[in-house]
């Protein structure tokens, strides 16, 4: 058991740092390819650019281990490139998938209805996304020049923005649950990205209580969390599939006349019906 420990000790934080870019190069690829983000949630980008910014200003005050703080880099990188390519290639609301990929935009969605203040993060222009992105970023480096010195104050800080940032990422799969159960389907949503999700729980769990190194809490609450809606991801994925059958369904469901198209290949004209006074 302790070769296992040893060799989780090295091939674990190599996995980690490498995570992010194993997990969406090939959703960008997919995404650039198709010229198409339809089904892919914007709100991933915005969960895990988020996080790990909040990651990276937690590590002076906390001190964790160094391979965390390097895949925090690496996932704002990738994160980056994976918005932008996101924006690029954002249907309309019109199209197909359009409102896939601009999540909790319809106002009588049924699974989230409630509009966001200022529509935030389903703006049309991508210029406010970036400008919301630095002003964070801008925020976030002033208020570690001014806490840091405060060492009464500062370590309540550090402490209160890793575990906002690790409760945030904890919540990354649940804005593409949300997404596949609106549309009935995983379609836009990369199978190598919920395998790379899965494969890093299981190797973040055994590393977070088997390492010699500094784990805080936080990280292994927030990965026991995460690891279960990845899970539920899974679930999904192999209920839905590509899920064409049930959207094409659902679609024609909702147009009155077409349910009986539906079952018998003929189409119920919808006229107005004739008086009996009438036919007499």
């Amino acid at each position: 058991m302790q070769w296992l420990k040893t060799f989780a000790g090295y091939l674990a934080p190599l996995f980690l740092i490498m995570s992010p870019l194993l997990s969406y190069t090939d959703q960008v690829m997919s995404m650039h390819r198709n010229k198409s983000s339809a089904g892919f949630s914007l709100d991933i980008p915005l969960i895990m650019l988020v996080a790990s910014l909040l990651r990276i200003f937690y590590f002076p005050g906390a001190r964790f281990d160094t391979a965390l703080l390097i895949q925090s880099f690496v996932m704002v990188f990738i994160q980056v490139i994976l918005l932008k390519v996101a924006l690029d290639h954002r249907p309309g609301p019109s199209s197909k998938g359009g409102e896939a990929a601009v999540p909790f935009s319809r106002p009588n969605d049924g699974v989230m209805d409630i509009p966001r203040p200022y529509n935030f993060w389903q703006w049309r222009s991508p210029k406010p996304y970036w400008k919301f992105l630095l002003s964070f970023f801008i925020a976030l480096v002033v208020c570690e020049l001014i806490l840091a010195p405060m060492h009464s104050v500062y370590p309540a800080y550090s402490s209160l923005i890793g575990y906002v940032g690790l409760a945030i990422e904890a919540t990354l799969p649940l804005p593409q649950i949300l997404t596949n159960a609106r549309s009935r389907s995983c379609k836009g949503f990369r199978f190598s990205v919920l395998a790379s999700w899965l494969l890093g729980d299981g190797m973040k769990m055994f590393w977070f209580f088997t390492s010699s190194t500094s784990i805080p809490w936080a990280f292994k609450l927030s990965g026991m969390f995460q690891a279960c809606c990845d899970a539920f991801l899974g679930v999904q994925y192999m209920m839905y599939g590509s899920g064409e059958t049930e959207i094409k369904d659902h679609m024609l469901s909702n147009f009155p006349g077409q349910g009986s198209r539906l079952a018998t290949g003929r189409e119920i004209p919808m006229g107005r019906r004739t008086p009996v006074a009438e036919k007499i």
